[in-house]
């Protein structure tokens, strides 16, 4: 298998991790956000609307790149 085929696996790969620490760290806001850190949550969540942002055009790419020629 050429090497650019593992492309589009690696791709789909990253975008899964980012999306389960994107969870995990919205866990983490939560659990601040209840013992008092509503300034840490909110400045989390602010970062954590970019990957929302890209998820879509990731998403896209991906579909693309998967789509046999």
């Amino acid at each position: 298998m050429p090497n650019t085929d593992l492309l589009p696996s690696l791709l789909f790969k990253i975008n899964e991790n980012q999306l389960a620490l994107e969870a995990a760290i919205m866990e983490l806001t939560n659990w601040a956000e209840q013992r008092g850190a509503a300034d840490a949550a909110e400045n989390i969540r602010g970062a954590l609307d970019t990957i929302d942002k890209n998820e879509e055009f990731i998403k896209l790419t991906l579909a693309v790149l998967m789509t046999p020629e």
